[in-house]
């Protein structure tokens, strides 16, 4: 009887244990969509599961890639740094434009200082004909001027 009660013990809290644990593929619905992803990041609100390039842009070993989430309908910007060694300070935007070209807003992060190392900026979120989308890289030495910023294409 003891081994019985043992098994079923055992059975029982693997059955738990398995319960807690998410099966492969299993998707989350994100926390924000559209404008309500604005200024939000694309890890925390679970948007980064189904985001796709459009468009990457290398400005001297600092690389911008505008991603986005059709899941959320929004978009953000990754840089990575492959320039090395880095004697320059750079940062990467994501810019949000309205259907008539006018730019409603940005944000830009810095580009990690170590090599073949990425981070991403936060969320602009907006879909349809109503918005668009572009990813840009830039770098300057200390805190001068730019030498210069590539962009991608609009998206």
């Amino acid at each position: 009887m003891l081994k019985i009660a043992s098994r079923v013990a055992a059975v029982s809290a693997a059955t738990v244990v398995m319960g807690l644990i998410p099966l492969a593929g299993t998707s989350y619905a994100a926390s924000c969509y559209s404008t309500g992803c604005d200024n939000q990041g694309p890890k925390s609100t679970g948007c980064e599961s189904d985001a796709v390039g459009h468009g990457t842009v290398n400005n001297n070993g600092r690389i911008a890639e505008l991603r986005w989430s059709n899941k959320c309908k929004a978009a953000w910007v990754r840089t990575t740094q492959t320039a090395s060694p880095s004697w320059y300070s750079s940062y990467a935007t994501i810019e949000k434009y309205n259907a008539a070209g006018k730019l409603l807003r940005s944000l830009s992060v810095d580009t990690p200082n170590t090599y073949n190392s990425s981070d991403w900026s936060n969320m602009l979120g907006g879909f349809g004909g109503d918005y668009f989308y572009r990813a840009c890289v830039g770098f300057h030495k200390n805190s001068g001027a730019p030498y210069g910023v590539q962009c991608t294409n609009k998206f």
